[in-house]
């Protein structure tokens, strides 16, 4: 018989650094797995996370035979609460070995603890909310995930499938290559969208005002997609420390039609390649190596993980004008700094509108992730 199965949550520093570092042992020998840097993950894991303004959670530890073996946690986002109904908590952070006992034991311990708190139905993965890394990966384990993108073990989907859940939503990332050619009639749209709209970079020395144009845009662009949060002020004051130490000026790029904002990107480098050695650690040298990496190196791969469109122009002919607008200054950009390949992720797959863009211009989905619910009543 196997050993029996104890489920701890996580109380004090002790208990959140064994939550945090459990992947090193699960994905040892895995060549595609990225360790993270494990001071930003005490970072996001902690209150100082704006996220846990408006939510709150519980992690818990699986132990048996007196080593940790799995972990989950649950959240309770009040922003999500007022806006749909009935009440649905997340579950998240799930990591496990392949035992299908253990997944039940952290499911309904996770479970549990959302019943209790008065939900109708539990969805996720979330690491913590739909607007951070979200989805559990069900294809692409063999390359590794770019900047705030998951990886996983093959068998996840399984176990999660037979403690009830059932797959809601795919999102898919897309792997594009610099240098493609218009085709005829994006590069007619882009004329035509040209004569009303034109495109500019960031101002960083209007940061505050600027990230304030970018929040609007997303939360105006997004507001009617499925299972859409709000980003609160605080939540993209982060998002702008990133910028800030990240990117160059020319990596966000906003659209504005008659004088008014009405698009933008974002691009990121893909930090991933730079810290995929370091073990999670910056010191005593990691953080040399960084620098010198963002700096001086630079990553050959980017992600963007914003993007949007005002919502009054999904459905004219100034809608793609602007997605391709966008897309073609960020596209400007990377190609001078050498970027080889870029992620547009994630992509729900029943946005045809968005996967028709990309696909235009020669993109290909190369990863998948899978959100699950489960209802916590019969």
């Amino acid at each position: 018989m196997p050993a029996p199965i104890d489920i701890v949550p996580v109380r004090d520093g002790r208990d959140l650094d064994r939550f945090i570092t459990l992947p090193w042992r699960l994905y040892a020998g895995d060549p595609a797995w990225v360790p993270p840097l494990r001071a930003e993950r005490r970072q996001h894991l902690s209150q100082k996370n704006p996220f846990f303004a408006h939510a709150r959670w519980q992690a818990w530890l699986a132990w048996r035979d007196g080593k940790p073996v799995g972990r989950i946690s649950a959240q309770i986002d009040r922003l999500f609460l007022e806006r749909y109904h009935p009440p649905c908590g997340y579950f998240g952070m799930l990591e496990a070995e392949d035992d299908p006992g253990l997944f039940r034991a952290l499911t309904a311990t996770a479970e549990d603890w959302l019943r209790s708190a008065g939900m109708a139905r539990v969805r996720g993965p979330f690491n913590l909310s739909i607007n951070e890394e979200c989805g559990l990966l069900v294809a692409g384990f063999d390359t590794p995930p770019c900047l705030m993108m998951g990886h996983g073990r093959p068998w996840y989907d399984t176990r999660l499938q037979e403690c009830g859940y059932r797959g809601v939503k795919d999102l898919l990332a897309y792997r594009i290559r610099p240098g493609y050619t218009l085709p005829p009639r994006v590069a007619a749209l882009l004329e035509r969208t040209g004569r009303r709209a034109t495109v500019r970079p960031l101002r960083r020395r209007h940061l505050r005002e600027e990230l304030e144009i970018l929040r609007e845009l997303f939360n105006d662009a997004w507001s009617a997609n499925w299972g859409f949060v709000p980003f609160t002020q605080a939540e993209f004051h982060e998002i702008g420390r990133a910028l800030t130490l990240l990117v160059d000026d020319d990596f966000v790029q906003i659209a504005e039609v008659d004088g008014q904002p009405a698009a933008f990107m974002v691009a990121l480098p893909n930090v991933n390649e730079c810290i995929a050695d370091l073990d999670g650690r910056l010191l005593p040298l990691g953080w040399l190596k960084l620098l010198w990496r963002l700096k001086v190196r630079y990553p050959r791969s980017a992600r963007i993980p914003l993007m949007g469109v005002r919502r009054r122009y999904h459905h004219s002919f100034l809608g793609p004008g602007l997605a391709f607008l966008v897309i073609e200054a960020i596209h400007r950009a990377v190609q001078r700094r050498s970027i080889e390949w870029v992620e547009m992720s994630w992509i729900l797959e029943d946005n045809a509108g968005m996967r028709n863009i990309i696909e235009t211009l020669g993109g290909e989905d190369y990863k998948r992730y899978r959100l699950y619910e489960k209802p916590l009543h019969d």
